[in-house]
């Protein structure tokens, strides 16, 4: 696997910034957020320097039920060639449930949520990943998630799990350690039990984010600091493999420059710090070999799976009962993260929907998300809430609010935006008073 050596997630809100930092090797990017015909100039800036840009895809839903998407994943192989990518990089989650496979409406997660570690899982996830790779015009890494709630009745450990993953398929690993982490905090799993069961050899590189406690739980926010204890992990997964290699995540609440200086800096050091402690056992795979051969995952298997995931998707976004050996209190507080989360993307994706509806946006966003799970994208999702909010009966908001609302969903609900001619406006306007008699 070619060295990448130190890298940072670029964003649109730090370009200027990454662009200016001294030592950036490479950056990766999230694939959905690209359009191949129209990149960043920012991003044609750095590619011309010689730095390596790698896609990393959100939407793929490669532990789902069904197959992958041949368009989700024509889309990202799009982007590999585009940006002459050595790799590109998707997640060990599903991200909807439900659909045909189990007769029930398709619910859309928004947001990376955790397989079971079973032989069922992993049967679908393995040919999944193969499906993905016959498709990818450069090898595929796959990331360990972060996750509050727990699968019942668990076959495998993480680090069995994802060595039997990527014995059976080839695929490369990229090692998340902020999630590593996470489910230390979350589910007590030892990070350093994770790593000595890992194929060592097959990590691609390696994420590093920061997160916040509260209640005892542990959110992977990307929006803080790195922790003392992440890079610990860092350090301690350096000391057993030279990490071809590492980036910093930074998702929101961007610091300046020099703070994102900072942190990279201290990934640096962590790095360095874990080398000089290296053993030689050093990227020799020392984990337990647990793996089998493994059959295909028949349409029985699929089947299982999903109506699993449909449950336990159903339960966050829609309020169905809590599936039979989850958490239900961790379950409650996933749901109001998915919630927040939705509402959050959606004032950045229509950032228009804020200004009209100013403090009663989040609240009402929440409430509108309490009884509607999201069955499309984000943009799918902010056209749904300006509906449910036009059908409810006005009460003491401003109208003229209602209006700007209702201009706004016309404008973009449509297959094309409305003429902005003045005699097609006038016709409109003849329209909605002939309407009104």
């Amino acid at each position: 696997m070619a060295r990448l050596g130190t890298g940072i997630g670029w964003r649109p809100e730090i370009a200027d910034v990454v662009e200016g930092m001294p030592g950036i090797d490479w950056v990766e990017a999230v694939s959905e957020n690209l359009c191949p015909g129209h990149l960043p100039d920012s991003l044609l800036r750095l590619r011309e320097r010689g730095v390596t840009v790698v896609p990393h895809g959100v939407s793929l839903g490669l532990g789902g039920a069904d197959r992958p998407d041949a368009g989700r994943l024509a889309a990202l192989a799009e982007r590999a060639e585009v940006l002459g990518a050595p790799l590109v990089t998707e997640h060990i989650a599903f991200v909807r449930a439900g659909g045909a496979l189990t007769a029930s409406p398709l619910l859309e997660a928004g947001h990376l949520l955790p397989v079971p570690r079973t032989r069922d899982a992993l049967d679908v996830l393995c040919e999944n990943v193969r499906i993905a790779q016959d498709a990818l015009p450069v090898p595929l890494a796959v990331e360990n998630i972060a996750a509050l709630v727990s699968w019942p009745d668990e076959e495998l450990t993480e680090g069995q799990f994802l060595y039997e993953l990527a014995d059976r398929t080839g695929v490369r690993l990229l090692i998340d350690v902020a999630n590593l982490h996470t489910n230390h905090v979350n589910r007590g799993e030892d990070p350093a039990e994770a790593l000595g069961e890992l194929p060592l050899e097959a990590i691609a590189y390696v994420h590093v984010a920061g997160g916040f406690e509260r209640d005892g739980v542990w959110h992977d926010s990307h929006a803080h600091p790195v922790p003392r204890a992440v890079l610990d992990i860092l350090t301690d997964l350096a000391s057993r493999v030279a990490p071809p290699g590492v980036l910093l995540e930074r998702d929101e609440n961007f610091p300046d420059g020099d703070e994102l200086r900072g942190e990279v800096e201290a990934i640096r050091t962590a790095v360095a710090k874990g080398r000089a402690a290296s053993t030689a056992a050093a990227g020799s795979g020392a984990g337990p070999r647990v793996s089998r051969a493994g059959s295909g995952a028949d349409d029985a298997v699929r089947q299982r799976l999903g109506l699993a995931q449909a449950a336990l998707l159903s339960a966050l976004v829609a309020g169905t009962p809590v599936p039979e050996g989850f958490d239900g209190v961790r379950l409650g507080v996933q749901a109001r993260a998915l919630a927040g989360k939705r509402a959050d993307v959606v004032g950045k994706v229509a950032p228009e929907l804020p200004v009209i509806l100013g403090a009663r946006y989040r609240p009402a966003f929440l409430a509108y998300a309490q009884g509607c799970p999201m069955t499309g994208g984000y943009r799918r999702d902010a056209l749904d809430f300006v509906a449910h909010v036009l059908r409810t009966p006005p009460g003491d908001e401003d109208p003229g609010a209602r209006r700007e609302l209702r201009e706004w969903w016309l404008e973009r609900s449509g297959p094309v935006p409305r003429s902005a001619r003045t005699g097609v406006r006038l016709a409109r306007a003849t329209r909605r008073v002939l309407l009104r008699r």
